[in-house]
């Protein structure tokens, strides 16, 4: 394997040594990312998880899947912490219509403080088709949403959203309506390029995934069985072709080469080099997904945080 051991930062938690702010949110350099099926669906479970993350020293945790205006969870998250800022990745602006969505980020808003970032974005033809039949021009209708949101009563402020983006057009958008972008399933070089994209000022928070398996066989197979569904999805494809993988990296589950440059794999301090790279190519903050072999993924994100103090 080619990827090289890093050198861990010091301090009691994952975050003491470096802090960005996203609006008026002050983030560390490594947040979660959970999909829907990774969170408890016991309510006091899911309490428990904010409560641990927090403890852990990560300062966000953000929330995958296709939210719609039900934040209950969301709001499940914030009640049992203090400081933890939780995003969602994405809100799908398909499922709801805007004054609705923004209707229910205010009351977080309200009853929170500035602790919660509404992640949006178009998502994908296959999960639209599901409920609308339909998926034209995407990044116009995202626009549109955007409009909305703007216009809402009271409206969702710039600074506390930010936006799915792989392409370069989705980038720009990201940067010019609203305060982030939310890359996910990328690599350093996407980083190193939606960097130049959006600018200096614009918070930049790719999310990366983690194998804590160092046989190859093992962690690639780890990795493949989370690759599958997203090999099907243009969105994503596209966005390899332009950092420059073939169409044989995407046969047979994908190739070691493409496996490898978007997982970090191998001993805890070996994956997270991978996250280090990230934050080196001028991503401000690095969404962390852990893909555990049949555990709970808490159990990896204590390794992790452990290796990042």
């Amino acid at each position: 394997m080619t990827q090289a051991p890093g050198n861990p930062g010091t301090g009691s938690s994952p975050d003491t040594k470096s802090r960005r702010r996203l609006g008026g949110m002050v983030l560390g350099r490594y947040g979660v990312w959970l999909g829907l099926a990774a969170l408890p669906k016991d309510p006091a479970e899911l309490r428990k998880l904010a409560a641990e993350l927090e403890g852990l020293g990560f300062s966000a945790l953000w929330l995958g899947g296709s939210w719609g205006s039900d934040l209950s969870i969301p709001a499940e998250l914030l009640a049992a912490s203090s400081q933890l800022v939780v995003g969602t990745s994405i809100a799908n602006i398909w499922r709801d219509p805007a004054e609705q969505l923004a209707a229910s980020f205010t009351g977080l808003d309200r009853q929170y403080g500035e602790r919660f970032v509404l992640g949006i974005g178009p998502g994908h033809h296959t999960q639209v088709d599901l409920h609308h039949d339909r998926y034209a021009r995407p990044l116009a209708a995202l626009g549109t949403f955007l409009d909305a949101l703007d216009a809402a009563e009271p409206p969702v402020p710039v600074p506390r959203r930010a936006l799915a983006a792989l392409g370069p057009k989705a980038l720009t958008m990201a940067a010019e309506r609203s305060a982030g972008a939310l890359p996910y399933f990328t690599t350093p070089e996407h980083t190193r390029q939606a960097r130049e994209i959006v600018g200096a000022t614009t918070f930049l928070a790719p999310e990366q995934k983690l194998v804590l398996a160092d046989d190859p066989d093992r962690a690639r197979e780890l990795a493949r069985g989370a690759l599958k569904y997203y090999l099907e999805l243009p969105n994503y494809v596209n966005s390899w072709r332009r950092l420059g993988f073939a169409e044989t990296d995407f046969q047979n589950g994908g190739s070691d080469r493409l496996i490898d440059a978007l997982f970090g794999w191998g001993t805890p301090q070996t994956a997270l080099e991978r996250v280090r790279e990230h934050l080196a190519a001028g991503a401000d903050h690095v969404c962390i997904q852990p893909i555990p072999s049949d555990r709970n993924p808490l159990i990896d994100l204590r390794v992790i945080a452990a290796e990042l103090a």
